[in-house]
């Protein structure tokens, strides 16, 4: 591993811790991409690591400082978390059978799509305020 890839490697886990804290994205918006192109992982192996960085307990201290202010639903959470388990099995196991690039297509067009819709409900929400 080199000097640059270790840097790189600190970048994208500051960016992405960054923007969790701050937005709540982090893993797939963020260090899949950038593991693709500044470190030079194929799809499925930048998406592998992804899911390995949030089974560590990343967001602790992004989560008690929302939980401290009271901005956390904690049963919709547990919900969601417990059914997330489900889907990533599922996901991951789809994914692993399709092509990388119909992978990263796919994964292309969805930030696309939620890209634009929080774009426009942002910029309609300024207008109104």
């Amino acid at each position: 591993m080199t000097t640059q890839t270790i840097i790189y490697l600190i970048l994208i886990g500051v960016a992405s811790g960054v923007l969790s804290g701050f937005v709540g994205v982090g893993g797939g918006i963020i260090i899949v991409p950038a593991l693709i192109y500044f470190i030079g992982m194929g799809q499925h192996e930048a998406q592998g690591t992804s899911l390995f960085v949030l089974l560590l307990p990343v967001g602790i201290f992004a989560v008690m400082n929302y939980a401290k202010s009271n901005e956390m639903n904690w049963k919709y959470g547990a919900i969601i978390a417990v059914t997330f388990l489900l889907g990533a099995y599922i996901g991951s196991k789809l994914s692993l059978k399709m092509s990388p690039s119909l992978v990263k297509l796919i994964f292309g067009i969805l930030m696309l799509l939620v890209s634009f819709k929080l774009i426009i409900s942002g910029y309609n929400h300024l207008q109104n305020e």
